[in-house]
């Protein structure tokens, strides 16, 4: 059904209001039980993936690039100018149609790690661009799954799906908690905790990589403080990435990246 949209304060698409306002969205969106998917791609890509519109809003040029999707929801799709999604919205939609979409109930941990060999564990990282670059990286190189600590921030917020490439609808995650004290289930399930960190002890990935343990949680840190002394504590080892140049450290997208590569499992 397509509804025309006049007004950028019509209560029927007050799913996509203020949609930078991010400390009003990171609130809103969870107890909504909604998220919002940005551009063809990431919606088609959600779609996949078996999660349920609730609506879609996008300009008139855009009905026929989605008419495959129209023809087959049931959830209404509203279409306004541009200038009344920008008002509405808060930005202009370059990236031509929104969706709002049901939020799916997180899996257990359980069951995201069973099969897995190779599983991301994200500390606190409170960007979303930083978040959408791990999964994506994630995805590209093999990873399992994703775990993010209760402090993380929101893989299914607007921007980390966008930067994801929509491929956190494709990368088995959840959240983990307590944290650090879920490490200790992590070892009961035979697996070995490698935390990312400069450390006095720490061990080089070109020697972990040499021998890499048949179950490896790879631990990455928030920004500027890196992971906490209770997760380095509990770790089986802590692991630093060869550098050059002077520099120490690297951004945790970009960390994550080259660990996920060095650590890719190669009998696939």
């Amino acid at each position: 059904m397509v509804v025309w949209i006049d007004d950028p304060g019509d209560e029927r698409v007050r799913d996509y209001f203020s949609l930078t306002d991010v400390a009003l969205r990171r609130i809103l969106e969870p107890a909504s039980g909604l998220y919002i998917a940005e551009s063809e791609k990431v919606i088609r890509r959600a779609l996949a993936a078996g999660h349920q519109p609730r609506s879609f809003l996008m300009a008139q040029r855009w009905l026929e690039d989605l008419a495959d999707v129209i023809e087959i929801t049931a959830a209404p799709v509203y279409v306004a100018s541009p200038e009344v999604i920008r008002e509405m919205t808060g930005f202009h939609l370059h990236r031509g149609a929104l969706a709002s979409m049901h939020r799916p109930a997180l899996p257990s941990v359980e069951d995201v790690l069973l099969g897995a060999r190779r599983v991301l564990i994200c500390e606190d990282i409170v960007d979303h661009t930083n978040v959408g670059a791990i999964f994506r990286s994630a995805a590209a190189l093999g990873m399992d799954a994703v775990l993010v600590t209760p402090r993380c921030a929101d893989p299914l917020y607007r921007r980390a799906i966008r930067v994801s490439m929509g491929t956190v609808f494709q990368v088995p995650w959840t959240r983990i908690e307590p944290w650090p004290g879920a490490v200790g289930r992590l070892h009961e399930a035979g697996w070995t905790v490698a935390s990312f960190a400069l450390a006095d002890d720490a061990v080089s990935l070109d020697t972990l990589a040499a021998d890499p343990p048949a179950k490896l949680a790879l631990v990455v840190g928030t920004e500027g403080d890196g992971l906490s002394p209770a997760t380095l504590a509990a770790s089986d080892l802590v692991v630093t990435i060869p550098m050059r140049g002077g520099v120490d450290s690297l951004n945790v997208a970009a960390a994550t990246a080259v660990a996920g590569w060095a650590l890719r499992v190669l009998d696939d």
